[in-house]
């Protein structure tokens, strides 16, 4: 039994740690390495390890100094042993040194902890000889590729922003507080995810267009092992140059032809467009070098331009979209964008070319007599050809505003004679037109054409032609270029007072009216009278009658009879 004793006293003393001396084969109870933390031979370990090495039993603390452990690292790379600066703590409880790094382990190094074997326990025993054991910390974290690339150019607007790991990462620090995406100072709103290795970055809203943005994900961010990356990480990248918009289609389409006079001018871009860069300024109308009036509306990517009025038929209108318009994002037209079209031929006849005639509101054969009254031309001239100026009497008091009285025996102006020569010339041509008009084919007019309202045409009637039954109205039809013509084979009569006026409508000019009279014509009293008189003979302005028009008498006399007034139409 004794022996069984003796040999279970050894065996607890080889696992609680003996003390050997050369002359006494056991000597009592040493301390011992139990356990380290980390423990021998691991990897991967944190940077922020603290070094723990737990003993069999309580140590004195005063054998714990500075000297009593030391840890040193040899770098993967360098290969060259370095003593890690730390203190070196006692904590009794747990029969533990605690050895906490100054600052964080390098990366992928590995380690080699040494306890000296001056530490005692209380009893004055030490440890019987230095406790040595190695481990390794974790890898450095990289950033191994992007996406985009860093300086690329021409990066779509819906891309995603992307960053891969050569090793795991901890999710946590991937965040949109780690990993920014920036324009200028202006941070881009997105989602962060992370599936290992690659953490993605997912903008709220696509990118700009032509912007250079910069990407960080900075040194908050750490491996699955807790290692950092050594420095924030840093590219950038440019997206898609700003597209300019384009026209790609408008209606009417360039060289249209018969275009409808109650026509909008569209305009269909490539992109949707600022609607506020979009006005009556930058979309335009003109005819010739006049701008049309109207009004510009922009919704999506059709800007609409709607004339205050009707266009004129037989007419080329040229629009253009200038550079001042812009789409959504603020970029122009990359350059004005031109078009032209034609609208659809008047309504009724050609018209009457009066050339050089058109300048006189009253021109005569034989006279031109004011009997009575403040009669009043409007801004044109009188004249008479081949009568002479003794053959114009009541000037004054009628006037002429704005023209002139010419008679074929002026001297001055110079050519003056000649000039009447031509404009009746004009009167002969303008009178045999109206008279030999066939198209569109002319219409039978009743004698008396009061009450009644026309379309534009050619109206003929074979002798007389009163307007006398109520007022006689012209429908334009919504085209201001329409014209009449009245064939009229001897006289031309209105009746003023309750009827026998002309009425214009819709659209209707008082200068695309011709009356062709085969003798003479009468303006009734106080008629309101539109159009211009090409008389073979005579015409008489009524008391009280006014025009808008002109009087031109071929042959015969032209006579205001009391307070008639003409104005160019």
């Amino acid at each position: 039994m004794n022996t069984l004793r003796t040999i279970a006293f050894l065996s607890l003393l080889v696992v609680m740690g003996s003390c050997k001396d050369e002359n006494v084969a056991i000597t009592g109870i040493c301390p011992m390495v139990l356990s380290t933390t980390p423990p021998n031979l691991a990897s991967g370990v944190d940077l922020a390890t603290t070094i723990i090495i737990t003993f069999n039993e309580s140590l004195n603390p005063l054998t714990i100094t500075p000297e009593t452990f030391t840890l040193t690292a040899e770098t993967n790379t360098v290969g060259i042993a370095a003593v890690i600066a730390g203190v070196l703590t006692y904590d009794a409880p747990t029969n533990s040194m605690r050895f906490d790094p100054t600052n964080p382990l390098p990366v992928n190094s590995v380690f080699t902890g040494r306890v000296e074997p001056w530490v005692k326990d209380l009893m004055g025993n030490a440890l019987q000889e230095p406790y040595i054991w190695t481990f390794t910390t974790g890898v450095q974290p990289v950033v191994i590729s992007v996406t985009p690339l860093d300086l690329a150019t021409g990066v779509p607007l819906a891309t995603n922003v992307t960053a891969t790991f050569n090793i795991p990462m901890t999710s946590a620090t991937l965040s949109s507080s780690s990993f920014t995406v920036m324009n200028g100072v202006t941070p881009v709103v997105g989602i962060v995810t992370y599936t290992a290795p690659t953490v993605t970055f997912n903008p709220n809203d696509d990118l700009l267009e032509g912007v250079t943005y910069s990407v960080m994900l900075n040194s908050t961010v750490r491996s699955a092992l807790g290692v950092p990356l050594m420095t924030p990480y840093v590219w950038t990248f440019t997206t898609l140059a700003p597209i300019a918009p384009t026209v790609l289609s408008t209606n009417p389409a360039n060289l249209a032809t018969n275009v409808a006079l109650n026509s909008d001018i569209t305009a269909l871009f490539s992109q949707t467009m600022d609607p506020l860069t979009i006005t009556t300024g930058s979309f335009t109308l003109k005819l010739g070098s006049v701008t049309v009036p109207g009004s510009v509306n922009t919704v999506g990517a059709t800007s609409t331009f709607n004339p205050t009025s009707n266009l004129l038929s037989g007419e080329t209108y040229t629009a253009t979209i200038t550079i001042a318009a812009e789409n959504s994002q603020g970029v122009a037209l990359a350059a004005p964008h031109v078009w032209t079209f034609n609208t659809a031929a008047p309504l009724g006849p050609q018209p009457v070319v009066l050339n050089s005639v058109a300048a006189y509101g009253i021109i005569a054969g034989v006279g031109v007599r004011n009997d009575a009254g403040f009669s009043v031309i409007n801004d044109m001239n009188v004249g008479i050809s081949p009568g002479v100026r003794s053959s114009i009497t009541g000037f004054p008091p009628a006037t002429v505003v704005n023209g002139a009285i010419h008679a074929s025996d002026d001297l001055v102006p110079t050519g003056i004679a000649a000039t009447l020569l031509a404009a009746k010339q004009h009167l002969v041509e303008a009178y045999l037109f109206a008279e030999g008009a066939t198209f569109p084919a002319p219409q039978t007019a009743d004698v008396d054409q009061g009450g009644l309202t026309l379309a534009p045409g050619i109206y003929k009637a074979s002798t007389s032609l009163l307007i006398q039954n109520g007022d006689l109205t012209l429908d334009a039809q919504g085209d201001a270029n329409a014209v009449w013509i009245f064939q009229i084979g001897s006289a031309l009569t209105t009746v003023g007072g309750a009827g026998g006026n002309i009425v214009l409508a819709g659209g209707a000019q008082a200068k695309n009216i011709y009356w062709q009279v085969g003798s003479s014509a009468t303006i009734g009293d106080n008629t309101i009278f539109k159009g211009n008189v090409l008389a073979l003979s005579d015409i008489t302005m009524n008391s009280g009658a006014v025009a808008e028009g002109r009087m031109l008498a071929r042959n015969g006399t032209v006579v205001m009879t009391s307070t008639n007034i003409i104005t160019k139409p």
